[in-house]
């Protein structure tokens, strides 16, 4: 007897097929393509699945085969820990799906701080949608282990004020949070690695008296004179000056040539693409965002860079000190969210939770610290509430005990502190919240091309009912 194929697998299979192929006839909608034609075959191949079939990897591969394991184990399950009942991330996919330039920028703590995390989603982001730019750096390291992935960095004689974190209380720390001042001799030099740019943007603040100073690449002037100063109620606000990269150039120098400039940082684009920022800021907790920044200061300054995608990922180092998670974490966290929505209301915001964090308890075993369920629980809540996106990374990288088994591992995923991920741990991290967002990406389009078909089809009726 041949098999039978039920009525609603068909229908399936069917509708498959028109959403892969109505871009094809219709060239308008060519954006809209999630599959080629070519790829479908390895798409309809089903596998057949047994009791005893489950496909297990291993997540603690060597770094060589880690996105073959993952791609089995993890990033499979990544998507369903990405929660958006509001469709909050719906601007962030329409970015996408226009490609003409899509900006994320991504707020955290130490691991933002050395790139970590960040640096491999950005790669992933920018692979798959195009390179728009090294995207914003601060002025000049004030840990040691800050660092941009791709870029070289060195700088001398500058004050340096942390927003939170410095006897400067006046919150007017730029996009970063952090604020450079140099008077003459003070000096800024990055060199990017890889493909070139083609702008560079000088980000600071202006004054009433403030100062001038110059841009150079490779050692030839591409702007000089630039001044920083503005009288009365024109002051005290922040400050930009763009400059042309010439063509194969690789290192941009800033010199303070008279009086005295606050900086905030460089912003290197290089065209349309994703440009993907990570400001991270050693320590840091949500009251960072809640607190420490001016409000109207920041919101300018969101608003200048016009992000698409604002990530939030606070509350490791809040997950020490249980009643601060439990009395007021959350109450900082709707505030920083609140600030976020009145800066840029166009703008998709995601709150990502912390990782697993472990503690060693009396017999040696790593175990999850147990505040860490109870604040990512929190968060989960206040994302649903304030309407915006929702990414459990604890839960996707594994749950409870996690930290335990990466440091068990080989290779070791995380350093002895059960807390910082090693570079293969971050990997880790940085695919399945690529890979959750692009599957979030993929079912916006689906939806998008149905939207589009069902628009085709009424138009075509309407012309078809007007011909004579």
């Amino acid at each position: 007897m041949r098999p039978t194929i039920p009525v609603k697998t068909t229908l399936t299979v069917l509708t498959f097929v028109a959403l892969l192929m109505v871009p094809q006839a219709i060239p308008s909608l060519k954006n809209y393509m999630s599959i080629e034609p070519k790829s479908a075959a390895t798409i309809l191949n089903f596998p057949v699945a047994t009791a005893n079939s489950e496909v297990r990897a291993d997540p603690l591969a060597s770094p060589e085969n880690l996105a073959q394991a993952l791609n089995k184990q993890l990033v499979a399950k990544a998507p369903k820990n990405l929660t958006d009942p509001t469709h909050v991330l719906n601007h962030f996919y329409a970015a996408l799906l226009k490609g003409e330039g899509v900006h994320i920028i991504h707020y955290g703590d130490s691991p933002t701080t050395a790139d970590l995390i960040t640096a491999d989603a950005r790669a992933l982001f920018q692979r798959e949608f195009g390179d728009g730019g090294v995207g914003f750096v601060l002025l000049a390291r004030p840990w040691a282990w800050y660092n941009r992935r791709g870029v070289e960095m060195s700088a001398s004689n500058w004050k340096i004020d942390i927003a939170g974190n410095s006897p400067l209380k006046d919150g007017l720390n730029g996009l970063g949070a952090v604020s450079f001042r140099g008077a003459p001799g003070a000096i800024a030099r990055w060199k990017v690695k890889g493909a070139a740019h083609r702008s560079v943007e000088i980000a600071y603040l202006v004054e009433p008296e403030g100062g001038a100073f110059a841009v150079e690449a490779d050692s030839q002037p591409i702007g000089t004179g630039s001044s920083t100063a503005a009288p009365g109620a024109a002051a005290f606000v922040p400050g930009y000056a763009s400059f042309d990269i010439p063509p194969g150039a690789a290192e941009i120098a800033l010199t303070v040539t008279s009086g005295s400039i606050r900086f905030y940082g460089a912003d290197f684009r290089r065209g349309t693409g994703v440009v993907y920022s990570s400001l991270g800021v050693n320590g840091a907790n949500v009251t960072l965002l809640s607190n420490s920044f001016n409000e109207a200061h920041w919101a300018a300054e969101l608003r200048h860079y016009k992000p698409d995608l604002i990530i939030v990922n606070y509350g490791t180092n809040e997950s020490g000190f249980p009643n601060f998670v439990d009395t007021t974490w959350g109450r900082e966290m709707r505030k920083a969210v609140a600030r976020l929505q009145r800066a840029v209301p166009e703008a998709s915001i995601l709150l990502m939770s912390p990782m697993d964090r472990g503690t060693k308890g009396a017999g040696g075993e790593i175990d999850t610290i147990p505040t860490m369920p109870r604040l990512v629980a929190t968060e989960s809540k206040i994302a649903g509430d304030t309407g915006v996106a929702f990414f459990n990374t604890f839960e996707a990288m594994g749950g409870a005990g996690t930290m335990g088994r990466w440091y068990t591992s080989e290779p070791r995923l995380v350093g002895s502190d059960y807390i910082h991920p090693m570079p293969a741990g971050a990997r880790i991290v940085g695919e399945l919240l690529f890979t959750a967002l692009r599957e979030g990406f993929n079912q916006y389009k689906v939806q998008e091309l149905k939207q589009k078909i069902v628009e085709q089809a009424e138009r075509t009726g309407r012309e078809a009912s007007q011909r004579p």
